[in-house]
């Protein structure tokens, strides 16, 4: 096999990888996005219509159709444009090795015994809030609109951002690593017809970041102190302290473990719910 054909093989197999990478990533997205799903069902559908007035020959149905196959590009950009957008700085954002993965066994539990906590706290007083952790994909878009803090995390801090009269209760605050980066972030709102019309903004905009990124959203609602999870653009709610913690130690676990010498040591088997 001479050289050329080597080079030729190659670039083929490049080729073929690069087109599955961005199929892959596509038809990730959309699966996480719910307006990114009815983008495709409506496109598929003006599709299955236009074969249909082909086949039927309905000639006003696929005139019109002729009109809308030539613009809706266009009008799909335009009217979806903020969709759009999030798709692709998630695909410019994402990390190979997201910022919790690089913790430690020992500081992960440190994470969570503090957030527990606070949590903890805010259930039993019905403080509404709305923790916000950072995996895989960025969420600088949301960290740079919102108040900077860059602070170490405590149960203390947590539960005095989200007390009534504190300026930035309302918004959300945003966990990278072991830092609390920022609070009072504003999130989009979920759209999905699936979430309950009882439920209100702060579960909304928790189903709206787990659906455009892989974050961890962690809610507690003023109105009765129930607590949800919000991860994989899906929403569990009303859980048991016991479930949100083992839902979150699960969670955090980095896909593969990192081990850091003698201080290593064997974490907990898989967690199912």
């Amino acid at each position: 096999m001479t050289l050329m054909t080597l080079w030729s093989l190659f670039t083929k197999i490049l080729d073929i990888s690069i087109v599955w990478f961005l199929f892959y990533f596509i038809l990730k997205s959309i699966r996480n996005n719910i307006k990114m799903i009815l983008i495709v069902k409506g496109v598929l559908l003006v599709i299955f219509i236009e074969i249909l007035s082909k086949i039927l020959n309905l000639y006003t149905v696929g005139l019109l159709l002729e009109y809308v196959l030539d613009w809706g590009p266009l009008a799909i950009i335009v009217i979806f444009q903020p969709e759009i957008r999030s798709m692709l700085e998630s695909f410019g954002r994402t990390q190979l090795l997201g910022r919790h993965k690089i913790l430690t066994v020992d500081e992960r539990e440190k994470i969570v015994t503090e957030i527990m906590k606070s949590i903890e706290f805010l259930k039993k007083n019905r403080i509404g809030a709305l923790i916000v952790i950072e995996r895989d994909v960025s969420l600088q878009e949301y960290i740079g609109r919102a108040t900077k803090i860059y602070a170490d995390i405590s149960s203390e801090l947590l539960s005095n951002l989200f007390y009534p009269s504190s300026p930035l209760h309302d918004g959300g605050v945003i966990i990278q690593g072991d830092k609390i980066s920022c609070a009072g972030a504003v999130f989009r709102t979920s759209m999905s017809p699936n979430i309950s019309k009882k439920l209100g903004t702060r579960h909304r905009a928790a189903l709206g970041i787990a659906e455009e990124s892989d974050a961890l959203a962690l809610i507690v609602s003023e109105e009765n102190g129930r607590i949800s999870i919000a991860y994989d653009g899906k929403l569990n709610y009303n859980l048991t302290l016991d479930e949100f913690r083992m839902t979150l130690i699960e969670e955090l676990k980095p896909k593969t473990e990192i081990f850091y010498g003698s201080d290593a040591t064997d974490e907990e088997g898989d967690v199912h719910e």
